[in-house]
């Protein structure tokens, strides 16, 4: 019996995955427990793990016509760097309480990969997107080199300077979820990455498939939702989709709406929230921003998709959808109802998307998920030992 320790921002996305491979070693008879915002934790981690506090930033808002280096600019400085200051006390308090063998750390919770340097504890990237695989910024130096200048920075103050690994990618093990065919080159043999696919959720908030209106027969279901954190920024996108599919009498839809704003449009559903993985088992295309969990559960499930990525990872993500051709990618702010309507048809009508998204189900189904991951986590404790 092993003890793991998850350290999770207070991001859903980044949460979501991590809980199946803990149910995974929790059935396999290890200890596993989280660090994290708390409030984060009990929406989404299930009581039966310990969850240990952190202070984490509350959420911040970018403006939402920031794009490009300034987003980026804003990301890091105004909350990637400040978050890890904030988690580093919380993150060494539950290690001194829990005294884990390994932490399996978020590639966006610096703090976990700083502890386990200090302490010299074998630890896990939980690699949440596959953005960060590919070295978006390879062909950009000055931006890299500031990047990594501010990793440094941290590592000064609160890690092992000795130390000469990239804090986002552990030198053990990257557990990557997603699968290599999604990335243009995989030229990264030093990196220990392990590609996983899909670790679905178990369960989740909202309506079950079986509360929702059941299917007309003959009417594909569209499923429509930009995520939790962008109902302001997508209030005109979806009102475009909206229209967009009350226009098609052959097409149901499903929408989401967090913020309760719109009502339901003759064949076109908007719901809050839903439990997305058993709307997804009945949908037959998507329409989303391009967030890394609703792309691969939707390819897992042969899937196509418009994508319209709204910032960050989301335009790598677009662009790996496309180039293996299980999808069309459409501009977030310029898009509106008959080019949205003209791409549903396009993905829906034409097989070469549907037949893209199938061959990538296969490489999912293939990579093992949860258990692919505890395995490796579990190799991870027999070649590198904890000191504690």
């Amino acid at each position: 019996m092993k003890r793991f320790l998850f350290v999770v921002p207070p991001l859903t996305g980044h949460v979501n995955p991590t809980v199946g491979v803990a149910e995974e070693l929790r059935v396999r008879g290890h200890e596993v427990a989280f660090a994290g915002d708390l409030i984060t934790l009990a929406a989404l981690v299930p009581a039966v793990f310990p969850r240990y506090p952190c202070d984490c930033l509350s959420a911040v808002d970018r403006p939402p016509g920031v794009r490009g280096f300034t987003a980026l600019k804003f990301l890091w400085e105004e909350f990637l760097i400040p978050l890890a200051e904030a988690m580093m006390p919380g993150v060494l308090r539950a290690v001194g309480a829990f005294a884990p063998d390994v932490l399996v750390v978020d590639q966006q919770t610096f703090a976990g990969a700083l502890v386990a340097e200090r302490l010299g504890i074998p630890w896990a990237t939980s690699a949440t997107t596959s953005s960060e695989l590919t070295d978006p910024l390879a062909e950009m130096p000055k931006i890299r080199l500031w990047r990594d200048e501010l990793l440094e920075g941290l590592r000064r103050r609160f890690g092992d300077p000795r130390a000469g690994s990239d804090l986002r990618f552990s030198p053990f093990l990257v557990l990557a979820f997603t699968v290599p065919e999604m990335l243009e080159e995989w030229s990264r043999p030093e990196m220990p990455v392990s590609f996983v696919g899909v670790v679905p959720r178990s369960g989740g908030s909202g309506p079950s498939a079986g509360t929702l209106p059941p299917p007309e027969l003959g009417k594909p279901l569209v499923f429509v939702s930009l995520g939790t954190a962008n109902a302001l920024a997508g209030r005109r996108f979806l009102d475009e989709c909206v229209a967009a599919l009350t226009e098609r009498s052959g097409i149901q839809a499903i929408v989401v709406d967090p913020t309760r704003s719109r009502r339901d449009a003759g064949a076109v559903l908007i719901r809050p929230r839903v439990a997305q993985l058993m709307v997804l088992h009945r949908a037959s295309a998507v329409v989303c921003h391009g967030g890394h969990n609703t792309v691969c559960e939707a390819l897992s499930l042969a899937l196509p998709l418009v994508i319209a990525p709204i910032r960050d990872d989301q335009m790598i993500v677009a662009d790996q959808v496309t180039r293996v051709g299980a999808g069309v990618r459409l501009r977030f702010d310029r898009a509106r109802a008959p080019e949205i309507g003209a791409a549903v048809d396009r993905i829906l009508t034409r097989p070469s998307y549907r037949d893209a998204a199938a061959r990538i189900r296969t490489s999912f189904a293939a990579a093992g998920g949860a258990r692919e991951a505890a395995d490796r986590l579990a190799l991870l404790t027999a070649t590198h030992p904890s000191p504690r």
